[in-house]
């Protein structure tokens, strides 16, 4: 399942870029107006987006998987319980924080299911190793993660064109946050592709 190193270092960059607009959503934001729960998606956005830099880095990153795990399983379980109990809070989307809680419960289970090389490191999370073989375990898994995934990108970037040819303004940072969704949703399809095929 080694992803091959040229596609590593293009996901690299793909993923480097979302960290930038993530991180000048947190900084330059007015939260209080927007809401906490618009925070939270922000700060799960860029979580999202070093995590998958890590992964996919030929450098790997100085993390090692069952960290990874605890904080997504932790990421999971606040955004679940968010959608569950429908948040009423402002800037809550009971639709947004089920997505980040499937999202983090598919970097548990990517970070899981994939196969690890022979290479000594096995507890850093990197794809990119000529050691690992095989697919992710579970395949029926990351066939559901890649179409969930790719569905989502089509979606999101579909409301994004409706809303833009609309003209209809929108609250500060929809627009990038739903830019980043899209190419994010794009990379984990892609993550879960390759280890499907193996």
């Amino acid at each position: 399942m080694g992803v091959p190193v040229a596609v590593a270092w293009c996901a690299t960059a793909m993923f480097a870029a979302l960290v930038r607009p993530c991180l000048a959503r947190l900084v330059r934001l007015d939260y209080p107006a927007l809401g906490a729960a618009t925070r939270h998606a922000d700060v799960a956005g860029l979580l999202m987006a070093v995590a998958m830099l890590a992964m996919v880095s030929p450098f790997g990153f100085p993390v090692p998987v069952a960290g990874w795990q605890a904080l997504f399983v932790v990421t999971a379980s606040f955004f679940l319980v968010a959608a569950v109990r429908g948040r009423a809070e402002q800037g809550g989307c009971r639709h947004g924080d089920l997505h980040h809680g499937v999202s983090a419960l598919a970097m548990v289970y990517m970070l899981a299911a994939m196969p690890h090389g022979d290479t000594g490191h096995g507890v850093w999370p990197v794809m990119v190793d000529e050691g690992a073989t095989g697919g992710y375990a579970l395949p029926a898994v990351a066939l559901a993660g890649a179409l969930y995934f790719a569905v989502d990108a089509v979606l999101t970037a579909r409301r994004m064109m409706r809303s833009r040819r609309a003209g209809t303004p929108e609250p500060e940072g929809v627009a990038s946050r739903d830019g980043c969704r899209t190419v994010m949703s794009v990379g984990m399809a892609g993550m879960f592709a390759v280890g499907f095929v193996g």
